[in-house]
C-alpha cells in the first residue's frame, strides 16, 4: 500500500499520528499550506515557517486557494494542499461538506491543548489567533480625531467624502454587521439580525448600495490612498504600522474574527501538517508571531504578548468574542449565491 493510500485510509480517524522528525531525514520534505498570502506570509515566514524548518527540516510552501477551489479538490478526490490556514467560517463550511479530517489535540507534543482557548477548539479545526475587523482611515484625509467615529459616519459621504472599501463575498467575511449598525440596528442585535430572515439581508443590500452608489472599491488599499476609509483587518494595520503607512484605526464597533487550521481529507502529508499545527500553537511561537502581527493568541500562556490595544481596559485580558460562526454560516452560504456588489435596479 502506497503512502497516499495509507493517508487516505486515515480520513475517518483523528489526525494524531506519531511524529519524530530529524533534520537529516526530513531535509527535503515540503508542506503545502493554503494561506491568505501577502503580508500574512511575510510575518509568518520569519516567526513560524523558518523556525519550524530549522526544528524539523520541513519547508512550508504557501499557496492560494479559495473555498470554492478547496471544495472542488475535495469532491474530485484530488486534494492539492496538505494543510488549510484560513478563517474559521471557511473551515466551518469545509467541515460541513465533510472535507476535513478530525483532529486529536491530545496528541500534541509541544502544546498543552488545555492552554488553548476552549471556544476555538472544534472536532476538525482549531483556531490559531483572533483579530478584529475595524474602520481604518488615511491620516492625510482625516487627521486623528477627525475621522468617522461609527459605521453610520462611514456611510455619511457628505460629512466624510472620499472613496472607501468594504469586504466582498470572496473574502469569506462580508461586512454584514457594519451595514446594519450604520442603519441603526443596536450593536447587541446586529449579528442576531443577520440571521433573522429574508428582510435582514435585503436591508443589508440596500445599505451597502447606498455607499456603493458613491464609490466603493472592493479590495482597494488604504495605505496607497486608493481609498481613504476602509473596513480593515487589525493585522493589516499592524503591518502598515511597521512599514510607516499613514493609517489610523477607529476601534469603536469593531468585529472579532478568527483564523484557524484544518487538515483536509486526502492530505498527502497529514503527519507533518499536524506537527506544524502543534508547533505554531505553542506559547513561545504564538508570542513571537502574534505580538508584531497585532493579533490575539489562542494559547493562553501567550496572552502576555498581546498588543496593548487588543486588551480589555478593565480586565487587561485579550478582547475575545467567539461562538458566533456556527449560526452565521447558513446566512453566509445563502448570500454567496447572490451578488451584493451588482448595481441595483433604479
Amino acid at each position: 500500500m502506497g503512502r497516499r493510500s495509507v493517508v487516505n485510509s486515515l480520513a475517518g480517524a483523528s489526525i494524531a499520528l506519531p511524529y519524530f522528525w530529524t533534520r537529516r531525514a526530513q531535509a527535503a520534505q515540503q508542506l503545502t499550506v493554503r494561506t491568505p498570502g501577502g503580508a500574512y506570509d511575510e510575518v509568518k515566514r520569519a516567526t513560524v515557517y523558518e523556525p519550524f524548518r530549522k526544528a524539523t527540516g520541513i519547508e512550508i510552501i504557501p499557496v492560494a486557494a479559495t473555498v470554492a477551489k478547496l471544495l472542488a479538490m475535495h469532491r474530485s478526490g484530488q486534494m492539492e494542499v496538505d494543510l488549510i490556514d484560513t478563517g474559521d467560517d471557511v473551515l466551518l463550511q469545509l467541515d460541513q461538506a465533510g472535507a476535513l479530517a478530525p483532529l486529536d489535540l491530545k496528541a500534541f507534543k509541544r502544546t498543552n491543548p488545555d492552554d488553548i482557548e476552549a471556544t476555538v477548539k472544534h472536532k476538525t479545526f482549531v483556531g490559531s489567533f483572533n483579530y478584529a475587523m475595524l474602520m481604518g482611515y488615511h491620516t492625510a484625509a482625516y487627521p486623528k480625531g477627525k475621522e468617522p467615529k461609527s459605521w453610520a459616519e462611514f456611510w455619511d459621504i457628505k460629512a466624510f467624502p472620499g472613496p472607501r472599501t468594504l469586504a466582498d463575498m470572496a473574502s469569506g467575511a462580508p461586512d454584514l454587521e457594519f451595514a446594519l449598525l450604520a442603519d441603526g440596528v443596536p450593536m447587541d442585535n446586529a449579528i442576531r439580525s443577520t440571521s433573522a430572515g429574508p428582510s435582514s439581508p435585503c436591508r443589508w443590500f440596500v445599505r451597502h448600495h447606498q455607499v456603493l452608489g458613491y464609490r466603493c472599491l472592493v479590495g482597494a488599499d488604504a495605505a496607497d490612498k486608493e481609498v481613504v476609509l476602509a473596513a480593515l483587518w487589525s493585522t493589516r494595520l499592524g503591518v502598515g504600522d511597521r512599514q510607516g503607512a499613514p493609517l489610523g484605526a477607529q476601534w469603536n464597533q469593531n468585529a472579532v474574527l478568527g483564523q484557524a487550521y484544518g487538515i483536509p481529507i486526502g492530505s498527502k502529508n497529514a503527519e507533518a501538517a499536524f506537527a506544524f499545527i502543534d508547533f505554531s500553537l505553542s506559547p513561545e511561537i504564538q508570542a513571537d508571531w502574534l505580538k508584531p502581527y497585532k493579533a490575539i493568541p489562542v494559547n493562553q500562556k501567550a496572552y502576555p504578548a498581546t498588543a496593548p490595544e487588543l486588551l480589555d481596559p478593565e480586565t487587561k485580558l485579550p478582547c475575545i468574542s467567539a461562538g458566533m460562526i456556527v449560526w452565521m454560516h447558513p446566512l453566509l452560504s445563502s448570500l454567496r449565491t447572490q451578488d451584493p456588489y451588482a448595481v441595483p435596479p433604479r
